[in-house]
């Protein structure tokens, strides 16, 4: 049986910084995230960790405070971000790594120098790799 539940998954805290002249700092994205917890989004996406060391800083806050909500880790298919991901999720009571790579076939000859076989191998060895740090990937 298909289920009618709709799931709301929040960028704002990644995605949102992205818009010219927006930045949040740690405690600014906290109260953020507590305030998509209290409205009742399921999913808040805090960041991108291995980016700087402010963002991991902020998922890793957010992490500590969340209670209900998924708080979700953004990461490349790339060990190490998927690392940094997991380090910065270990005291979320949910946590949830979104890890992704490019698979068109400009990305795959142009910007990977590989090929698709390749590319789906590594994006099945990256669901392992953060499987390691939650079943929610």
């Amino acid at each position: 049986m298909a289920s009618d539940r709709i799931y709301i998954f929040d960028t704002t805290l990644r995605d949102g910084e992205q818009v010219p002249g927006c930045k949040l700092n740690t405690k600014e994205k906290i109260e953020i995230a507590l305030a998509l917890e209290e409205l009742g989004v399921d999913i808040i996406e805090a960041g991108f960790p291995i980016s700087s060391p402010g963002d991991f800083e902020a998922v890793a806050g957010i992490s500590k405070v969340i209670r209900n909500a998924q708080v979700c880790g953004l990461s490349r298919a790339v060990q190490k971000d998927i690392e940094a991901a997991g380090a910065a999720l270990k005291q979320a009571k949910r946590p949830r790594i979104h890890t992704g790579i490019g698979t068109s076939d400009l990305h795959i000859r142009s910007k990977f120098n590989s090929t698709r076989e390749d590319i789906l191998e590594r994006a099945v060895q990256c669901v392992k790799w953060a499987r390691n740090f939650t079943v929610n990937v």
